[in-house]
């Protein structure tokens, strides 16, 4: 099982789940916890491979999927008797929410999107392609540091910068190239969720300066009726970290609205 932390506020109050993304950790929410812990009882999960998640791998790569990771979370969530939960997701994390959603629908009250990735742009897949052709011989925490540079460029994203790359540094090799081949592949499944709405509420929270993603949750913040978008002016690709108060308010009002 993967490795979880708890913080209860009241046996009656929601849940809300926390997923962080690839090569992260559930150490990435250490600025949301005592905000959300006010008003909903919090879950914090490493996910495979990733944090203090030391779950021997499957053998066969091709069952290495999103839906594959996705169990682990709702073997948490069984193993602790939550029935429903929102979920707060970053980067490759809202992937996995957007996953739960279409397979176990009814344990999902809310989607919180953060730096939300629905759509490869041409320059994220020549990133891929890059990585694709270098993962076996250049190590992969240049590759980390290459892709964190290109999606959070500034000089004002280095703390969100550091924090992914000293968490990326955590990972074995293997792990990160199972992860880097899932990822390269998503294109397909993000076509599907780009097309067909899930009949969940759901907050898109991107930075102003997340140049590389924002632009395409515009158009389906503006296509699926149970979408939102938020923006969070002078800031990049993980927003919890480089406005961790604007979106600690915004999702909790957001989520205290829905319950």
């Amino acid at each position: 099982m993967l490795h979880f932390s708890t913080y209860l506020k009241d046996p009656s109050a929601p849940w809300v789940t926390f997923v962080h993304g690839a090569g992260g950790s559930s150490s990435i929410w250490y600025k949301q916890v005592k905000a959300f812990r006010e008003h909903f009882n919090v879950l914090l999960v490493d996910l495979r491979g990733h944090g203090r998640s030391k779950i021997p791998m499957p053998g066969d790569l091709k069952c290495y999927t999103f839906e594959f990771i996705s169990r682990d979370v709702i073997e948490v969530l069984n193993h602790l008797k939550i029935d429903r939960s929102h979920f707060v997701g970053i980067s490759l994390g809202t992937i996995i929410i957007r996953v739960l959603a279409e397979h176990y629908p009814e344990r999902v009250s809310g989607m919180i999107m953060g730096g939300a990735t629905l759509k490869m742009t041409t320059q994220s897949q020549l990133l891929m392609r890059f990585g694709v052709w270098f993962k076996s011989v250049i190590p992969y925490i240049i590759l980390y540091k290459f892709f964190a540079f290109n999606i959070m460029p500034r000089r004002k994203h280095r703390e969100s910068r550091n924090l992914f790359v000293r968490e990326a540094r955590k990972l074995y090799q293997k792990e990160f190239i199972r992860w880097f081949r899932l990822a390269a592949e998503v294109k397909p499944i993000l076509r599907l969720f780009r097309s067909r709405e899930v009949n969940i509420p759901t907050l898109y929270v991107m930075g102003a300066e997340d140049y590389m993603f924002l632009p395409t949750i515009r158009k389906i913040s503006e296509s699926h009726a149970s979408a939102t978008l938020h923006v969070i002016a002078d800031c990049g690709h993980v927003v919890n970290v480089d406005k961790p108060h604007e979106f600690n308010r915004v999702v909790v009002d957001y989520l205290l609205k829905i319950a």
